[in-house]
């Protein structure tokens, strides 16, 4: 819907723009900027993302410049004097930088074309990714009645989006939603049973690509970079508790670089503009739905193929159940967390196709996308029923308060000191569960509990206890059909791995590695992130037209103006020199 809404704005009305991340939202605010009088102001939370924004812009000709706290003295002088002067096409800010009262007074001086705010899910109080800052924004309808606003996302679901829509008084006639779909993306979601083995059976598939790697805490995100540069990997951290100027330089080194792993907590949040990650690891439970989302969002951004995998077990959902009842929050918020949490078990735990499920929390809807693991393998079912029965006897006898291994033990009739002394060999329920192994009960039990059959002790110690809905399960014997656990560390199922040279025959290859070589060497000249030269999508494209001259060149999607004039004779002469190869 980009057209539409260029057009919309730039007539000057007012608009809320939902996009799947990579489906080009920028370019619904950088299109009106340019032509409407005065300049674009967009604000933009992290300083990384701004600079990795500037220099794309830079490249195609657009004057751009971002204002922020790490601007050294003169050139912010020099910036406001560009601002006076109009010189301008598009200022990037920060909220914090935004909403200092002078910096606010200055830029009403400025005619301004439009205000974008992007990443606009940070205003909501709802959301996953909540910032006061960005609540405070809501001074600009004020400030600035008469300017088009406009408020960008990927991740806003229904409450998210009314508030955003509220606070920056934006009409419901003036929303633009494209749906969330990502067809490039591949979902996978796996039991937890060995990580470290996991990752790397999933890694193998992605040698000489860059991918994130997820972890919930600061000492996993460590201790995994560590083990993955052991494994020949080269891999980064990045973490809060990190110093600036090593996050900094570790994210830099990621942008400007290929075949580089990110290890992070999800303080490797939105400042991720790189186009060619290829793929993303959830070692770790994440928050939410939204969460998973964005975060999963970052890989394949230029379309092309990319895989999304996420491991989870029992000790994740407790944790996870930990920090909401552990955190400050009211109830009523507290009350929503729980629900994102039921929503993302939900997720994980079905039988259906993962992408419907996605979309579904969002509002969204797809046909069965044969591009994710339950698409691809269908899980089997079985009648769970007395299995649940079971399950739900075992936990009420043992008191309710035994976490998941204790609970699973019992079921099978383990030999163990700990159920001796507290007389639970000799419960009618123990020993009851042979006909399943451990890990059978264990994906039995994650089942219930994203069911709600089950509750996982608030006090965050991981006890399990019988549910309001279990007791009426109980009570009522309704039938329950459970998906069967897959074999351990099955194979992948019937999709094949597609790298992003794919759609290339066999004798194009050597040609598009040949030009991201060329593309690389040009990239550390200039100290720019590769993608900023060309994305591989536009070197795939050159690798299979073969231009020979600087029309034929253009005609490539992704060769603009300024680009062509900049870097078309080199790129044609990697061309022209793999010809003369091939024909000797």
């Amino acid at each position: 819907r980009q057209a539409e809404i260029v057009r919309h704005v730039m007539a000057g009305n007012n608009a809320f723009v939902l996009m799947p991340t990579g489906g080009g939202k920028s370019l619904c605010y950088q299109i009106p900027a340019l032509a409407r009088p005065g300049m674009g102001l967009v604000v933009s939370p992290l300083i990384a993302l701004m600079a990795d924004q500037v220099a794309a812009l830079r490249q195609a000709g657009v004057r751009a410049a971002a204002l922020n706290s790490d601007l050294p003295g003169e050139e912010r002088r020099a910036l406001w004097r560009d601002i006076r002067g109009g010189t301008l096409d598009l200022l990037y800010v920060a909220p914090e930088t935004l909403l200092r009262p002078d910096v606010v007074d200055r830029l009403a001086t400025a005619p301004l074309s439009l205000i974008a705010i992007d990443e606009a899910h940070c205003l909501s109080q709802w959301g996953h990714d909540f910032r006061p800052s960005y609540r405070q924004l809501d001074a600009l309808v004020a400030r600035f009645p008469d300017t088009p606003r406009m408020a960008l996302t990927a991740t806003a679901d229904t409450p998210t989006r009314a508030e955003i829509l509220t606070h920056l008084n934006i009409a419901g006639s003036d929303a633009f939603i494209a749906g969330f779909d990502r067809p490039n993306i591949r979902y996978a979601i796996q039991e937890k049973d060995n990580p470290r083995a996991q990752l790397k059976r999933f890694l193998k598939d992605h040698e000489g690509e860059s991918g994130i790697v997820y972890c919930l805490s600061k000492r996993r995100t460590e201790e995994t970079a560590a083990w993955l540069c052991g494994e020949g990997y080269d891999a980064l951290a990045y973490h809060g508790g990190m110093d600036k100027a090593a996050r900094e330089a570790n994210q830099a080194r990621f942008q400007h670089g290929e075949a580089i792993i990110m290890v992070a907590t999800i303080a490797f949040g939105m400042g991720i503009d790189k186009p060619d990650v290829r793929f993303v690891a959830h070692i770790d439970l994440p928050g939410s739905i939204e969460a998973y989302y964005q975060e999963t969002g970052r890989a394949g951004r230029d379309g092309l193929p990319a895989d999304a995998l996420m491991l989870y077990g029992m000790e994740d959902i407790a944790l996870r159940t930990r920090f909401i009842e552990e955190s400050e929050a009211p109830d009523q918020r507290k009350r929503m967390e729980r629900q994102k949490l039921d929503s993302l078990l939900g997720l994980a735990e079905t039988a259906g196709c993962r992408r419907q499920a996605l979309l579904s929390y969002f509002g969204d809807q797809c046909e069965p996308c044969g591009n994710c693991d339950t698409c691809a393998e269908p899980p089997r079912l079985f009648d769970g029923t007395i299995a649940a029965q079971k399950v739900l006897s075992c936990i009420y006898r043992t008191g309710e308060r035994f976490g998941q291994a204790y609970i699973v033990d019992v079921l099978v009739g383990a030999e163990d000191e700990r159920i001796a002394s507290f007389g639970h060999d000799r419960l009618s329920t123990y020993g009851i569960g042979k006909e399943h192994d451990k890990r059978t009960w264990r994906a039995i039990l994650r089942q219930l509990i994203a069911l709600r059959l089950v509750d996982v002790d608030l006090g965050g110690h991981g006890g399990l206890s019988i549910a309001e809905a279990g007791r009426d399960f109980l009570r009522d014997k309704a039938a329950l059909m459970l998906r069967v656990p897959p074999a351990p560390r099955a194979a992948r199922g019937k999709l094949q791995r597609r790298q992003a040279s794919s759609a290339l025959p066999e004798g194009d290859r050597a040609l598009f590695q040949a030009l991201r070589e060329k593309r690389m060497e040009i990239a550390r000249l200039q100290n720019v992130p590769p993608y900023v030269i060309f994305h591989d999508r536009t070197l795939i494209e050159l690798a299979a037209a073969r231009p020979a001259s600087r029309g034929e060149m253009a005609a490539v999607a992704g060769v603009g103006e300024a680009k062509l004039t900049r870097y078309g004779p080199a790129f044609l002469a990697v061309i022209a020199e793999h010809g003369k190869g091939l024909r000797a």
